[in-house]
């Protein structure tokens, strides 16, 4: 069994066991956005304390297995606008981003259509990004209380300012939107923010096939996402929502004629998603099918990865602790073990568990394979009073949003 100290220096391909009895894809065109093009059309999602810069290294690193470029977009975690503006430190650290990363892509959240242009318009002026992604998608009741995130397309002259001012202050770097279905079946906004979106000159507009109200529960409405490609023909249209494997993504787009997939919860502990994804758009077969050693290499490096970003190995491991029980999802790993891994205390510390492990154990299958993550219940929206009741701004709303801002203000 090789030594778990050795595999930081493992290539992408050192860490997957290649097989080619996967179903075979339909060729697709490349996914372009505004100047910028991907042989892949994927995009990895942004999640919060996931899509750092390690963890999006390694999905592009897998990415460029089995495609001409790194196999697709991969976008930051989502900073607050104000916090940008503010130049916090931790959000300035979030934004910056390394030379192996191209294109950068950053994920905006705000709520106030000025300081959303300040920030878009820092990031250009200072070369921080080449292509900027608005979020409009967050479900998390901290936002929506207050009328952002998912319940902000609601109000649709208040969502027209924020994109157009976004894309006016961009200039020649794309700006896209991530967007929800609505706040539920009865107030329902992606047709519109569509419409809307393409009009003021967003270059691609993503819907996750979800409302405020199903956070992540239930299944993603796919015909949602065909809908909204039937109503918006001039920009791509890129669809999200439980895509767990290559061929989920594929019959995705077959299914909604979308222009490409955003891929969230699926690749958490599964970075080589990215190189399935890339294998199957070329319409190969070749399917990434690790064994537990495969699996052990990668976490390790992870972890390194996590310790060079944050120039700290306590706090590289102690972030890679949400990481351990999406790795070995479906893997013979006993719960006391996961339990050590997922309390680990050094790179040391982690190579002595992973040496407990039998590294020759081959890929579990279907059990990797499923759904990740919390999915949760479907709950009601919180937001502000009498929010539903028109889709205009009243000063009172206003004033909300000002706080939903602040209440997030950091990163």
């Amino acid at each position: 069994m090789p030594h778990p100290s050795t595999p930081e220096s493992a290539a992408p391909t050192s860490a997957a066991a290649v097989s080619g009895d996967a179903p075979v894809g339909a060729d697709r065109m490349p996914l372009t956005i505004g100047p910028l093009t991907s042989d892949t059309p994927v995009v990895l999602a942004p999640m919060a304390g996931v899509t750092n810069e390690p963890f999006r290294l390694l999905c592009r690193e897998f990415g460029a297995m089995h495609s001409d470029n790194d196999g697709g977009f991969f976008v930051s975690e989502m900073v607050t606008s104000r916090a940008l503006v503010e130049r916090k430190p931790e959000t300035m650290r979030m934004v910056k981003m390394g030379e192996r990363e191209r294109p950068r892509s950053i994920q905006l959240y705000g709520v106030d259509p000025a300081t959303v242009r300040a920030a878009v318009g820092l990031l250009v002026e200072e070369d921080l990004a080449d292509h900027v992604d608005l979020n409009f998608g967050c479900p998390v009741p901290k936002v929506t209380r207050k009328g952002g995130g998912a319940v902000l397309p609601w109000k649709t002259e208040l969502f027209t300012q924020i994109v157009s001012g976004a894309v006016e202050a961009a200039g020649d770097v794309p700006v896209t939107v991530k967007t929800r279905m609505g706040v539920d079946e009865d107030h329902l906004t992606y047709l519109d923010a569509g419409r809307i979106a393409q009009e003021v000159g967003a270059a691609a507009i993503a819907l996750h096939g979800r409302t405020a109200n199903q956070h992540y529960s239930g299944t993603a409405q796919w015909d949602a996402i065909a809908a909204l490609k039937n109503a918006v023909t001039d920009i791509p249209v890129l669809g999200n929502g439980d895509i767990w494997t290559a061929e989920d993504a594929l019959r995705l787009v077959e299914e909604t004629g979308c222009d490409g997939v955003v891929v969230g919860r699926g690749c958490q502990g599964r970075p080589w998603l990215f190189a399935d994804l890339a294998a199957g758009f070329a319409g190969r077969p070749d399917r990434v099918r690790p064994t537990l050693g495969d699996v052990c290499r990668t976490l390790r490096r992870h972890a390194v990865l996590l310790t060079e970003f944050f120039e700290s190995e306590e706090r590289g491991v102690r972030d890679l602790r949400k990481h351990v029980g999406w790795y070995f999802k479906g893997y013979p790993v006993g719960g006391e073990l996961r339990h050590a891994l997922a309390t680990m205390e050094s790179i040391a510390d982690l190579d002595q568990k992973l040496s407990r492990l039998d590294w020759d154990s081959p890929y579990p299958g279907e059990t990797v394979e499923g759904p990740r993550g919390r999915a949760g219940r479907p709950k009601r929206t919180h937001m502000p009073d009498g929010w539903l009741i028109s889709r205009e701004l009243t000063d009172e709303h206003r004033t909300r949003l000002h706080e939903a801002e602040l209440s997030i203000s950091g990163g």
